[in-house]
């Protein structure tokens, strides 16, 4: 029975490759400035771009009044979405839904309501 001693062996080997909880690991729970390919490898859920060019990386969420993206499939930003509690005020298009290039801004949805 080659084929258990096999796969024990795999699992031994890739034991150390998978990320502990709460640790920096390398693929997920990644820090700011990490490389990353989708948002959902890094703890801030932004993964970012400057450019079509550019090499992604993991950054912090936009904050109130700062550009952004409303959440996207694709799971790479040119410009981060809101952080928690805030809404990206946009005048979404068909076009930059496909493109990734509808931006606005981030807002506190309690502050606009009128009283």
């Amino acid at each position: 029975n080659a084929l258990p001693l096999c796969l024990l062996l795999a699992l031994l080997l890739l034991a150390p490759a998978l990320p502990a909880p709460h640790e920096q690991g390398l693929i997920f729970n990644l820090d700011t400035g990490e490389l990353c390919l989708q948002s959902a490898q890094c703890k801030s859920g932004c993964c970012h771009r400057g450019s079509g060019l550019s090499l992604a990386r993991c950054a912090p969420k936009a904050a109130e009044f700062q550009e952004c993206s409303p959440k996207s499939l694709y799971g790479v930003y040119y410009k981060c979405p809101c952080e928690s509690g805030l809404t990206c005020d946009i005048d979404r298009t068909i076009v930059g839904s496909i493109t990734n290039s509808d931006f606005g801004l981030c807002t506190d949805p309690q502050s606009t309501k009128k009283g």
